[in-house]
């Protein structure tokens, strides 16, 4: 469907240049941005933990951009978004679902890394009519292996981080080979090439409610998945730490005839250490 808001069909032609945007969501101001042709289905990304839409990889989203309309956004108490971020990944589902009906779309295609895939996985589960297509990347099933670890494994990595001067996904996203630290490296450098109208820094606040939504998550029942009859892409390293890589395997079990695309020598971040495959891959299964 058309987009409601009268906006120019073409847009800045990188992630970096395009400028942030507002939109109400019941009386809240979500903050958002796009890039790609505002024609089609669009994509809309769901972030990871502690991420704003400067976390978003600038390869992966110009990447799918290139003949995608793609949407960035903040969820509720993120970043420069409004209100404050719920402790459950139900309640973060339904306020994704209403940013997209509040941007007037009837259908989306999702594409959701790490903590941003389990609120995928509760979207789609919950809305079925409102996805097209799923990309799930970096994440798990509710009640997977590990996924209730994620706490102690994400504060360990923080003060390891804080002690070496780097950023904590240098170690929790990459694995330690000279492989996994060259694309570690390269990767927090992309995430400093906007230089303009830079996102607010995710609160404690918000950060410690994720940590409780993402630890409920992890001891939950199991979902049934084979409920999900769209097309899905699964994808992830093939030594993630922060959400075991057979978590990933057993995703692509449960959802009928899901692809997986497993990168070796590749952790949580597998996806972004790869974007020159994967973003070509995801881009033939959204317009296959």
């Amino acid at each position: 469907m058309t987009h409601r808001f009268n906006r120019s069909p073409h847009s800045p032609a990188l992630f970096q240049d395009t400028p942030t945007r507002s939109v109400d969501v019941g009386g809240t101001a979500f903050v958002y941005r796009e890039v790609g042709p505002r024609t089609g289905v669009p994509v809309i990304l769901l972030n990871h933990l502690g991420a704003q839409l400067d976390n978003f990889d600038p390869r992966i989203v110009d990447g799918l951009a290139a003949t995608r309309w793609v949407i960035a956004f903040d969820n509720r108490g993120i970043g420069a978004s409004g209100g404050k971020t719920p402790s459950s990944i139900a309640e973060m589902a339904r306020d994704a679902v209403a940013f997209i009906r509040a941007l007037g779309f009837e259908e989306v295609d999702l594409f959701g890394f790490s903590l941003g895939g389990f609120v995928a996985q509760e979207i789609v589960l919950t809305e079925p009519r409102l996805v097209r297509k799923l990309i799930l990347a970096g994440t798990g099933p509710a009640g997977g292996q590990g996924i209730d670890k994620v706490t102690p494994l994400t504060i360990v990595d923080m003060i390891k981080g804080a002690l070496t001067l780097r950023d904590p996904k240098y170690y929790l996203f990459f694995t330690r080979t000279p492989n996994g630290r060259r694309a570690a490296k390269a990767f927090l450098q992309r995430l400093t090439e906007r230089q303009v109208d830079r996102d607010k820094p995710v609160s404690l606040s918000a950060f410690g409610a994720q940590l409780k939504a993402i630890k409920a998550y992890g001891l939950q029942a199991p979902q049934d998945l084979s409920t999900i009859r769209i097309p899905t892409l699964v994808a992830n390293g093939d030594q993630d730490r922060m959400v075991p890589s057979g978590n990933t395997h057993d995703l692509a079990r449960r959802i009928p005839r899901a692809q997986l695309v497993i990168y070796a020598d590749a952790g949580h971040g597998g996806v972004f250490q790869n974007h020159a495959d994967f973003a070509p891959k995801a881009l033939a299964f959204l317009d296959a």
